[in-house]
């Protein structure tokens, strides 16, 4: 082993075992990142400073939304992963797409998941999408951030050779040090996200202008993949797309970016509020 490089911890990635029934480090980050995204965005719609008055979506909303969010999660999270990193192999046995205990969950494809979700409930209770999507958005940092390390204990989504102090050798990646890329993207994507994000809520009170928050959390997650992408090798059975640098995170992360500006930019034409005749459930 290089003189600076950090061995793996070697943390099972089992957590637990209640019988024959093991727990994993991923699945708990699932569970305690939806609960805690949960809780915030209870808080959040429950404060009416940050809004400057009511909030147009009740508590009773946020915990009629939570199976919706689960569900789209879960669904998107799957068809992203099989639709866009691994295609083939699925289509060759199309029951594994069902086996969610082998892996295989894209972020890009539980943002959409989420994002259909969000419009279907916003639309059927009479408030704007985009006020959903900033709550909803200040709240998932944690769960990101948690996500990422169970990806770390797992020993996936490793990132490049380096010869930097911090460098990880994963035993399953051989005997160079590596990026812990997992790491970067839990900070970045993670916490800091969500502090940013709090400050946009709590500080300058941005849940005023829909889709501002909503806009930033998107934004500031693709610069953030994008960047990290440079250090972080591509997932084997795609590799590195049109036989250069670029990966399939970058391709997917563009328009998120785009997205994420022009949310931001036309968020003060917005206005808080419900439809006309709707009431909150």
């Amino acid at each position: 082993m290089p003189l600076l490089a950090i061995p793996f911890p070697m943390i099972d990635p089992v957590m637990l075992h209640v019988g024959p029934l093991a727990i994993h480090w991923y699945g708990v980050a699932y569970v305690v990142g939806i609960v805690f995204g949960w809780w915030y965005a209870r808080r959040l719609v429950s404060n009416e400073r940050l809004w400057g008055g009511p909030s147009p979506i009740t508590i009773q909303d946020i915990d009629d939304f939570l199976m919706w969010a689960v569900i789209g999660i879960i669904i998107g999270g799957r068809l992203g992963y099989v639709l866009f990193y691994d295609l083939p192999v699925y289509l060759e046995n199309p029951f594994r797409i069902a086996m969610l205990w082998t892996g295989g969950m894209s972020f890009h494809g539980g943002l959409t998941g989420t994002i259909i979700a969000m419009i279907l409930f916003a639309r059927s209770r009479g408030f704007s999408i985009l006020s959903l999507f900033d709550v909803i958005a200040a709240s998932v940092g944690i769960g990101l951030f948690l996500g990422r390390c169970a990806n770390f204990i797992n020993q996936e989504l490793w990132g490049k050779p380096t010869d930097l102090p911090w460098g990880v050798v994963f035993p399953d990646a051989g005997p160079e040090p590596r990026h812990p890329s997992q790491l970067y993207e839990a900070t970045l994507e993670g916490l800091v996200l969500f502090f940013l994000l709090r400050f946009l809520t709590h500080r300058l009170l941005k849940l005023k202008l829909p889709g501002f928050v909503g806009g930033t959390f998107i934004a500031w997650y693709a610069v953030c993949r994008i960047l990290i992408e440079f250090v972080r090798l591509p997932d084997v059975q795609i590799g590195y797309l049109y036989g250069g640098w670029l990966t399939m995170g970058m391709v997917l992360s563009l328009p998120m970016f785009l997205a994420g500006i022009w949310a931001m930019a036309t968020a003060p034409n917005r206005a808080i509020g419900r439809a006309p005749g709707t009431k909150p459930s």
